[in-house]
């Protein structure tokens, strides 16, 4: 391998490389989005654990759908109703702080609700037939459980893994092995909107095999960043593609050197899966790149030859890059950053 390209850089980091000043962002101004909140932790943590059978009869009439996804999905309880009764108010029991914490620090999720609201009104400038989902539903589920998923009552928001990078309980020795530093770091209001937005992209564009050479995965992951990117404009880069200020300062000041990295070492057609991982997983950085560098950073490459293939042509329209095939976007775009 070569010598890793990424060194220390050093300074204030001002910018935070949001896109908004690259280029023409439509006027969604017309497009109507109705995007409702709904507080479901409330009343799932005010039920009464004296009588959780009939609490939880209540319940379902009022989240015909969601109470189910919450109950066997996120908060994977038993089919058994005996156990699962219990383990609800087991539950409810030990996660009650956790709830007490988010009530304090999220006695409203407005701007996160205003943030998701305008990223769907640039969905529907670009996808006008795609059905957005109807709410921002909150819940407080288990620490290491899930964060943000797309459910039919609307997105589905675990506000446990929200509190706040220095939230305490992210630091024991269990969530941490769970959820590491790089991770935990991301656990901030700001990505609440972004979360969601990931979850619409994979729905326009699921994510595909993994049996792809290296260079055409990159370009597959630079396709869903370039997608994000559209659907958010005017959001920071480091919270879309969840590299800090300084990774992704690092990205563009070595572009060069990080694509000479996989080109001299024979890299863009490797198939094997133990490689790729090095290049496609998210992590603290990327070893062969330096203890500086991101993870995930094919993501970076491969959003670089997708905006240069786009940029060749002001008329190619979103729904063409997601039907051309990578390879062909590889060949038809020469990337090769100087």
């Amino acid at each position: 391998m070569k010598t890793a390209v990424f060194y220390l850089l050093g300074g204030l980091i001002l910018c935070f490389y949001s896109c908004g000043n690259r280029k023409h962002i439509p006027d969604v101004s017309n497009i109507h989005i109705q995007l409702d909140t709904v507080r479901f932790e409330r009343d799932f943590f005010s039920i009464d654990t004296t009588h959780t059978e009939q609490a939880l009869d209540n319940l379902q009439k009022k989240y015909p759908s969601f109470l189910n996804d919450f109950l066997y999905n996120l908060l994977g309880l038993p089919p058994n109703k005996d156990s699962a009764l219990i383990k609800v108010n087991l539950f409810i029991h030990d996660y009650k702080p956790v709830y007490d914490s988010v009530i304090v620090k999220y006695p409203s999720i407005q701007q996160a609700t205003k943030n998701v609201t305008r990223a769907l009104q640039f969905v529907k400038y670009y996808f006008p037939t795609y059905k957005t989902p109807p709410a921002v539903v909150t819940f407080t589920g288990p620490l290491e459980g899930y964060s943000n998923v797309l459910t039919s009552s609307g997105f589905a928001v675990g506000l446990q893994l929200y509190l706040g990078k220095d939230y305490p309980a992210y630091n024991t020795d269990y969530i941490a092995d769970v959820y590491p530093q790089y991770q935990s770091r991301r656990f901030e209001e700001a990505y609440i909107a972004v979360d969601c937005i990931k979850n619409i992209v994979s729905d326009i564009y699921p994510p595909g095999k993994n049996n792809q050479p290296l260079a055409y995965q990159m370009i597959e992951a630079g396709k869903r960043l370039y997608l994000l990117d559209a659907f958010m404009p005017e959001t920071p880069d480091t919270l879309k593609t969840g590299y800090t200020a300084l990774q992704l300062k690092g990205c563009y000041e070595n572009e060069a050197a990080i694509w000479n990295h996989f080109v001299q070492n024979n890299l863009l057609y490797v198939t094997d899966p133990a490689v790729q991982r090095d290049y496609m997983n998210d992590g603290p950085r990327t070893e062969a790149l330096g203890p500086d560098s991101p993870g995930f950073i094919g993501q970076f490459v491969g959003w670089q030859i997708v905006k240069k293939w786009m940029d060749q042509d002001s008329k190619r329209t979103l729904q063409q890059l997601l039907q051309t095939p990578p390879r062909q976007i590889f060949e038809e775009a020469k990337y090769k950053p100087k």
